[in-house]
Parts: structure tokens; sequence; C-alpha cells
């Protein structure tokens, strides 16, 4: 791929870019899974495909804020059990990559998305959410594996694994600050696993790091937005902007 393309954009552009910069640290301190909108904004602009090497960066920046925003607050048992099956989506996002055309990609994670939203939807309507120590049954291990496979398999094509993992914290019952410190440490570990695959894929080079130099300035702003917003939404509001951000997710892929 000429990744030489992505400065052949005009300033207009460039300030959409910059936005969905903004709105991913917004996300990984306040309502994961928002971020979903950042990725329809860089893929609109950019080439679908460049668009998602071009964002990995941004991503990781905002992981790295969060991380230190929310270190104390990680269920590290959850991530032990999240990764191996994690690692495996990976590896099948990054065959299906080799092969499929950019509505492929976009129909099947617009999908898993909606389809996930409607699960945790239809779960907390008939019983409390468990408990982050129920993960230890073999119904809860079945779960993570299952949301594991999911989450890997949507970042790596689109770097659109929010919505699938926010749907399977939301889940297991976690409560706003360990939600956000779990998933701080999930994203960071996960999308730095993915840069190999990435740069072998052509997906990131020099000329995509200097864009992303450029854009990385605007996750710091997003990211303190954030941690002013989330001590100010409650515990219901929280979980219903993160379905509602899930839906809207999945949707624009579907309908695009």
């Amino acid at each position: 791929m000429n990744t030489m393309t992505l400065w052949h954009i005009s300033l207009w552009e460039f300030a959409a870019l910059a936005a969905a910069a903004l709105l991913v640290g917004f996300s990984k301190t306040a309502v994961s899974g928002a971020n979903t909108v950042s990725l329809a904004i860089f893929a609109a602009v950019l080439p679908a495909r460049a668009s998602t090497g071009v964002l990995l960066p941004i991503l990781i920046v905002g992981d790295v804020l969060a991380v230190l925003t929310y270190r104390r607050h990680a269920h590290w048992p959850t991530l032990w059990k999240l990764f191996p099956a994690v690692a495996a989506g990976v590896i099948v996002g990054t065959v299906f990559l080799m092969w499929a055309d950019d509505q492929v990609v976009r129909t099947s994670i617009g999908a898993i998305l909606l389809l996930m939203a409607g699960v945790t939807i239809w779960r907390r309507r008939r019983a409390e959410a468990e408990e982050p120590d129920s993960l230890a049954t073999r119904t809860g291990r079945v779960k993570a594996r299952s949301y594991g496979v999911l989450g890997g398999f949507t970042t790596m094509v689109a770097n659109a694994g929010g919505p699938v993992m926010s749907m399977y914290l939301l889940s297991a019952g976690f409560r706003k600050l360990g939600f956000l410190g779990t998933s701080a440490f999930f994203f960071l570990i996960v999308n730095v696993s993915k840069v190999p695959f990435s740069v072998g894929l052509g997906l990131i080079d020099g000329n995509s790091l200097l864009l992303d130099a450029a854009l990385a300035a605007f996750v710091v702003p997003g990211a303190f937005i954030g941690k002013w917003a989330v001590n100010r939404i409650n515990q219901r509001l929280f979980e219903q902007l993160v379905i509602a951000a899930t839906v809207v997710g999945g949707a624009q892929l579907l309908l695009r």
C-alpha cells in the first residue's frame, strides 16, 4: 500500500481526524466503545485498510493514558482468562484480512456488535449480572473464551474490539471503575501485540506514523475530558451509554 496518499488530505479532513483522535481519548477514560465513531471517521477520510493502520497507534496512546488513570482498578484474573482466546481471535482476524474485502469486514463486525448488544440487554433484563468471581465457573470460562475470540477478531480486522469487550465486562457485572481499569490494561496489551501483524500487512509504516504523530496530541485533551466526565456519570447512565455506543457502532458498519 502506498501510504504517501495519507498526506493528500484537506484541512477539513485533517480536522475530522483530529476530532476522532480526541474522541479516542474520551472513550478510553469515559465511555468505552464510543471510539467506534472514531473508526467510522477514519474509514471515511482515509482508505479503509490504511485507516486501521493509522488508527492503531492513536488507540495505543489512549490506552496508555487510560492505564495511567485507572491502573489500580484492573481485575487481573479476568484478563488472564481472556488473553489466550483473544490471541486466537487476532490470528483468525489476520487470516481473514488476507482475503476479505471492506464490505465483508464491515458487515461481519456490524452484525457481531449488534448481536453482542442484544445478548447483553437480554441477560440484564432476565437476571442480576454475574460478579467477576463467577468467571471461575464453567459457564464463566466458556463466556470468556467466546467473547475473547470475538474481541480478538474484531480488534484485528477493524480496531472494533472495544464494544465486544464492553458487552463482556458489563455482562460480568463490573462496576464503572473496575470496568475502565480492566479495559485499559486489556486494550493496551492487545493493541501493542497487534503492531507486528499490522506492520506485516503493510498497514503501518513511516508515513502513517508521521500522521499519527500529528494526531496524537489531540488524544490527550480527550482523555482529560473523559476523566472529568466519568466522575459525573452514574452507573446506570454509564451502562446505557456503553450499550448505545455499541449499537450505533454496529449499525453504522452495517449501513455503510
